[in-house]
């Protein structure tokens, strides 16, 4: 059943109005400009959408795949990127690069990637712990951004007994943070078990100075809408929820106007979205059997729901070009409508697991000694 849509108001990131407010959000290996393109094709351009994460040591050594992860089409307006870093020079660095090259409009830093190779660096969800961290990290990006507006995504926190989220929320508003988002798990959650929705009401309440979104279990347009009632957020973040269903951001778009028209696209429709989100990979890459194997990882999540048997699945998982997806694509029962059910969840839904931390990172949230440089990833993206 749809609900009403939330009353109208405008989402404001610095000169940026988004609406409806809906962000896309980033997700390495995901969100690169082909998968931009097929989300804000199907929002009529509306909303906002994220690049996958950018480490600030490689964009400022300019490594070569970072330079084409920041890439934008010439339709993308405004240009969002997400940066991560963990030695505040860097990130300023960083920030101040993009500025004096006019590289994008908006900056948004990483506090909420939770997999091992950025947590055991101190980065990603495990970095608001340590609080004069953040605050120098923060400091550093918003003094160098100028007039480009910075904001953040993190986590509840490391797990239940060491949440971060109210304590980091005051601290970027201190350091002139234009916007925030929450996804509603700690790191210990990953992926797993159900977001907490209260816990984004709360920040609402603890920062009612900037805009505050809400991520986690958005996956279908009603979601976000409940979310809005029920939290209070002033926009919201899809991630997994578009995976394989680039047409949610029409959905939302549709939700968020009350017109209420959702999208419940044939495996016909499905298969040529997936024919051209594999085509759009292999122009951006430049190699039609790199953008296909690249494509390979989106097949589950397209066909989520649909009676595919499991031999044609493997088939379609080992294209590795443009004409062999497309004959393997219709060899499939076409005339198949949207199934029911196929809203779930899709992607990563790993939970309960141990963070990887550095070494005696929980002794004091204050002692911030065993952080340098070092610290710093130097590849971008998935």
């Amino acid at each position: 059943m749809t609900t009403l849509a939330p009353s109208p108001q405008l989402l404001r990131i610095g000169p940026h109005t988004v609406q409806p407010p809906v962000v896309l959000a980033p997700m390495a290996g995901i969100t690169n400009a082909p998968f931009r393109t097929l989300c804000r094709e199907f929002s009529g351009g509306k909303g906002l959408f994220v690049s996958e994460m950018i480490t600030t040591r490689a964009l400022v050594e300019r490594n070569e795949k970072t330079m084409q992860l920041i890439r934008f089409d010439a339709s993308e307006t405004p240009r969002s990127i997400q940066l991560y870093g963990v030695d505040p020079v860097t990130v300023g660095k960083a920030v101040r690069m993009i500025v004096d090259e006019d590289l994008a409009d908006h900056i948004d830093l990483n506090f909420g990637c939770p997999v091992p190779k950025v947590t055991r660096k101190g980065g990603g969800s495990a970095l608001p712990y340590k609080r004069p961290l953040l605050r120098a990290i923060l400091h550093q990006a918003v003094s160098n951004a100028g007039e480009l507006p910075v904001t953040i995504k993190m986590r509840k926190g490391i797990d239940d007994d060491h949440l971060t989220y109210l304590d980091a929320g005051r601290i970027a508003v201190e350091e002139g943070v234009t916007a925030m988002a929450l996804h509603g798990r700690t790191a210990a959650q990953h992926y797993g078990g159900t977001a907490d929705w209260d816990a984004i009401a709360r920040l609402k309440e603890h920062v009612p100075e900037i805009p505050v979104l809400g991520n986690g279990d958005i996956w279908c347009a009603d979601d976000a809408l409940r979310m809005m009632r029920e939290t209070g957020c002033d926009g919201v973040v899809v991630g997994r929820g578009c995976l394989g269903r680039p047409w949610l951001f029409g959905d939302l778009v549709s939700a968020f106007d009350g017109t209420g028209t959702r999208q419940t696209p044939s495996l016909r429709t499905v298969a040529d979205v997936m024919l051209r989100h594999a085509t759009l990979l292999g122009e951006w890459i430049g190699d039609e059997t790199r953008g296909v194997i690249d494509f390979r990882k989106h097949v589950a999540w397209y066909l989520k729901g649909f009676a595919v048997g499991s031999e044609m699945r493997r088939n379609l998982a080992v294209t590795s070009s443009l004409e062999e997806l497309g004959s393997q694509l219709h060899e499939l029962r076409l005339d198949q409508p949207w199934p029911d059910g196929a809203d779930g969840p899709r992607g990563r839904t790993s939970g309960n697991n141990r963070v990887v931390l550095p070494d005696g990172w929980l002794k004091d949230p204050y002692d911030c000694s065993g952080i340098s440089a070092d610290a710093e990833l130097d590849t971008s993206g998935g």
